[in-house]
């Protein structure tokens, strides 16, 4: 186990070599890293709250059943993470590079990705609920059985998305880019009535 493992509350971390390290379950809270490479480091269970990752490298690192509470990236690299079945909730990406990316399942609840550059990416069945994805690239990303009710996607690239299964209550595609996006038939009413058509059951 690293000698990062445990408890770590309210400490800043700056210009650390922290690659390839194995963090397990460790609990970080309110704790500033910057600068830090966090290329192939490994989490399982590991738990990080209200914690900030500015100008970091997280290039292939494995994240297992862990969350990232409220947490804040920004210019960070975050090339070739997975995630598998990781719990988001609040956090926010900003000038983040974000693909390629693997997420198997997991809780993205209200995360804030912004203008994020998603295309290609296989995000099936993910909780985007709440997510703000307005001025998003989604091209070609694979959405199928998603959870997006209620989240915002203003001015959304959706050129080739598949979107079949995918929940939408209460999603405003009106403003999003739409071309050759693939749609169930529930999707599909969705946006006729949003464009004024009436459908009759």
């Amino acid at each position: 186990m690293s000698d990062h493992d445990g408890q770590h509350d309210g400490q800043t971390v700056r210009s650390e070599d922290w690659y390839g390290e194995d963090l397990g379950a460790s609990r970080f809270v309110s704790t500033t890293f910057i600068d830090v490479d966090l290329s192939e480091i490994t989490t399982n269970g590991a738990y990080f709250e209200a914690c900030t990752f500015r100008s970091c490298r997280l290039n292939s690192s494995t994240h297992r059943a862990s969350a990232f509470v409220g947490c804040t990236f920004e210019g960070s690299n975050l090339f070739d993470p997975t995630w598998d079945g990781c719990k988001l909730t609040g956090s926010t990406f900003s000038r983040c590079t974000m693909r390629p990316m693997t997420v198997r399942g997991g809780q993205w609840l209200g995360v804030s990705l912004r203008g994020a550059d998603l295309s290609k990416l296989d995000l099936s069945g993910i909780d985007l609920r709440e997510a703000d994805l307005s001025l998003a690239r989604l091209t070609d990303t694979v959405l199928r059985d998603a959870r997006l009710g209620l989240a915002t996607m203003r001015q959304t690239h959706l050129g080739g998305t598949d979107l079949r299964g995918a929940d939408l209550d209460g999603v405003d595609l009106s403003s999003a880019t739409l071309s050759s996006t693939r749609l169930d038939l529930a999707g599909a009413v969705l946006l006729a009535e949003l464009h004024g058509a009436v459908v009759d059951p």
